[in-house]
């Protein structure tokens, strides 16, 4: 497979074998060698299909897959869901079950659902009860501490049934920007509560550990308020549960309570699912889908995916025995914008639908012939009697196949594993395989990559980059102007039928993206990592009307996403204020006035006496200063660089949420209780004085100081001509927000 510059950079960052110091000790050929040896387990021919398979770059598994097989850790899985009883062992267990799993690369699903709710009574105590949220925090922590010896923060899902006593402090569990920001929280719905919301009625909470009617909620209310909160920073998100257990393949063995972090793999507890995608932008030939080539690949994939739970290691002992139970493989796909591009389809079009149901139909249908075949030579899953497939209940509607004979032949034969298809991020591995995220749109033509600390050069979409060639269009002056904005819909004289194919992901109303999620989740046995855009001037309303047109379209679940609602999306770029930015969208801080204001706190560290002086000018937080007694040398330069840092980022109009974020918890060798808090080290003392600055502006309600990191803008700059720039911390470079997740197209950082 030839591999572009980007994914150079992203495989030998990430994926590429190391050597004690630091360096790569893989290329390609070892990697995908060193993949297709594990996986195939010594077997030749496997191997050879298996390296074929990966070369072509038509196929990638998850991440672990690529970076575990063959090493010592051996841990294939990115996706698992952990039970949580209501009891304090369990609880606990979990928490450091969840450390295992994060220390291993995976992600974490909760429901938080079963744990009684705040202050109810604890008979074994005669105490009462904290109830999840404050459970929750303990788990967000662990989860950051795992973080401290390891390469990357775990991801949690937390979901808590919407009928549950504390859903109202669940929904809004996430409005301090600071808290719990370890997890994605989802609100479980019910088709009663749906029920209710259209009916405008009343319905039910239950405690869980009595089984009892404890109050009442006024469902429209409830609803309105998740819209609200999902408006202002993009959770919760909402999981069609009720839906979901319809199509449980097992319901016999469990019932389904929570996803994994990115909400598109289902399990029961202490299940976990690998996962692929196919790269659908290589299956076109002669302006069509090369539908022998796609089935093929297809069986090669299921096998693929089928003998990763062979060779895998899981961290609990439980977790093997359920996965080896049901064998659940989730193939998905990748390279769908990139294939619409190729094929002139406008992704809001009725031809893009249609497409979009025969493609999934297809492999669906593939998927499941194969999996039927392996049972045939190595038999079914374990748990197959106490599923649908047994009992003749699989639900297909036949579009393009049909279905009947096979479901006969399954119920007869047996199938090999319980579930076969799931549309999952692909963050990383599409950018390997040089294409578009999952089933998402382009989030950008032409975007700037950083090649080193001056070198900048204008990364262009192959595809669009052929049509420009093909129009005689192609001007570097063209290319500049699109990677302003990433789009072709504010540049003049553009033809029209440019401007229908090469749309991007705010270039499409939040119907069309429903509209395309829906088409693909018809024929996917799980679910379907998709992110729904909308643009900055949103009103809740429309998001309102995204979450009901999800619900109608038979989604399992849906997350939204309001360009620019959250803390870490930090400059608003428009015509007032592009002076301020050069062609690679960094951001030049303000000049400081000759005259500011602020106050002085004294805090206590394990060093000595702090003193942080925060000032303001006429837009905000402006500076800090750092002062330590009579520390010197290596430690008062670190202070002041601290300082200077934060100064800048303040007058780069970041939020000051982001740098408290950065600065709080950083632990030394010297911690210190100050007025009943912990003072970890210096720099956290310093994120804690920025922290009690924030929160004297807004309890005090200061007139006279505007601090721009409110977390509404005003409505002037809500405009259709403004968009928001999110920086990677790694690079620098502006970051997507897709397939619920961000990520860094320049350098693959990413985060879910």
């Amino acid at each position: 497979m030839h591999l572009s510059d980007n994914a150079l950079v992203v495989l030998k960052k990430r994926y590429f074998k190391k050597n004690a110091q630091g360096q790569c000790i893989e290329d390609w050929d070892a990697m995908i060698k060193r993949v297709a040896s594990n996986i195939s387990n010594n077997d030749s021919n496997l191997y050879e299909r298996f390296l074929a398979l990966l070369d072509s770059g038509d196929f990638l598994p998850n991440s672990p897959t690529l970076m575990n097989a063959g090493g010592d850790l051996q841990q294939l899985s990115a996706c698992f869901v952990l039970p949580i009883e209501d009891s304090m062992e369990s609880i606990f267990e979990t928490v450091k079950n969840a450390a295992l799993i994060h220390k291993s690369g995976g992600g974490t699903g909760f429901s938080f659902s079963r744990l009684r709710e705040a202050n109810a009574r604890v008979r074994s105590t005669n105490g009462v009860s904290s109830g999840p949220i404050s459970f929750m925090k303990v788990f967000n922590a662990a989860t950051d501490a795992v973080k401290q010896g390891g390469t990357r923060r775990g991801a949690n899902m937390a979901i808590l049934n919407v009928d549950h006593p504390q859903i109202i402090d669940f929904i809004t569990c996430k409005k301090d920007p600071n808290e719990l920001n370890n997890f994605n929280i989802s609100v479980g719905i019910t088709e009663d509560f749906m029920k209710a919301v259209i009916d405008n009625e009343d319905y039910n909470l239950i405690s869980p550990h009595t089984g009892k009617i404890a109050g009442q909620l006024n469902a429209p209310k409830v609803f309105d308020l998740i819209v609200e909160m999902a408006h202002k920073n993009g959770e919760p998100g909402i999981v069609f549960l009720d839906r979901i257990n319809e199509f449980n393949p097992t319901p016999a063995v469990g019932k389904i309570e929570s996803t994994n972090p990115c909400g598109e793999q289902p399990l029961l507890p202490n299940e976990a699912c690998n996962l692929g995608s196919i790269n659908l932008s290589n299956m076109v030939l002669d302006n069509d889908i090369d539908w022998a080539r796609l089935r093929s690949v297809v069986r090669d994939s299921v096998d693929f995916l089928d003998a990763v739970i062979d060779q895998s290691k899981f961290p609990l002992d439980q977790i093997a025995e359920m996965v080896r139970a049901n064998r659940k493989i989730g193939l998905g796909v990748m390279g769908w914008a990139d294939t619409l591009f190729q094929l002139k389809i406008p992704y809001t079009s009725q031809e893009a639908i249609d497409l979009a149901e025969k493609v999934m139909e297809l492999i669906d249908f593939e998927a499941k012939t194969r999996s039927m075949e392996l049972a045939l030579q190595k038999g079914s899953f374990p748990n197959f009697e106490k599923s649908i497939y047994a009992t003749g209940e699989l639900k297909r509607e036949a579009k393009y196949y049909d279905w009947v004979p096979l479901i006969n032949a399954i119920q007869k034969n047996g199938i090999r594993n319980a579930t076969h298809t799931t549309i999952a991020p692909t963050g990383t591995i599409s950018m390997i395989a040089d294409t578009s995220s999952g089933i998402e749109p382009q989030f950008s033509l032409v975007y700037v990559k950083s090649v080193m600390d001056t070198e900048k050069l204008l990364y262009v979409n192959k595809w669009f980059e052929a049509s420009l060639e093909e129009w005689n269009l192609m001007t570097q002056e063209l290319l500049e102007e699109v990677s302003q904005t990433g789009s072709l819909s504010k540049i003049a004289d553009i033809p029209e039928e440019l401007l229908d194919i090469f749309q991007t992901a705010h270039d499409i109303s939040p119907t069309w993206h429903i509209r395309m999620q829906a088409a693909f989740q018809r024929y996917t046995d799980n679910a379907v990592s998709k992110t729904i855009n909308f643009p900055n001037y949103a009103t809740i309303e429309d998001i309102r009307e995204a979450y009901l047109l999800a619900y109608q379209l038979g989604c399992k679940g849906v997350t939204v996403y309001r360009d620019g609602s959250r803390d870490n999306q930090v400059l608003s770029v428009g015509s007032s204020t592009t002076e301020n930015l050069s062609s690679d969208h960094k951001v030049a801080p303000r000049q400081r006035p000759e005259i500011t204001h602020g106050i002085t706190q004294r805090l206590e560290t394990g060093c000595g006496h702090m003193y942080v002086t925060i000032n303001t000018d006429s837009q905000g937080a402006c500076e800090v200063f750092i002062q330590m007694g009579k520390v010197g040398g290596c430690a008062s330069a670190q202070l002041e660089a601290i300082a200077r840092l934060s100064s800048l980022a303040l007058r780069s109009s970041i939020r000051m949420e982001a740098i408290i974020r950065q600065l709080k918890g950083i632990r030394c060798q010297s911690p210190m209780w100050y007025k009943g808090k912990m003072i970890t080290s210096c720099g956290d003392a310093v994120g804690q004085a920025l922290e009690n600055f924030l929160s004297m502006q807004t309890n005090n309600n200061i007139k006279s100081i505007k601090i721009l990191n409110d977390p509404e803008p005003p409505a002037a700059i809500l405009s259709s001509e403004k968009s928001i720039v999110t920086m990677c911390p790694d690079c620098g470079s502006s970051i997507e927000h897709l397939e619920g997740c961000l990520k860094c197209p320049s350098c693959g950082w990413s985060k879910c």
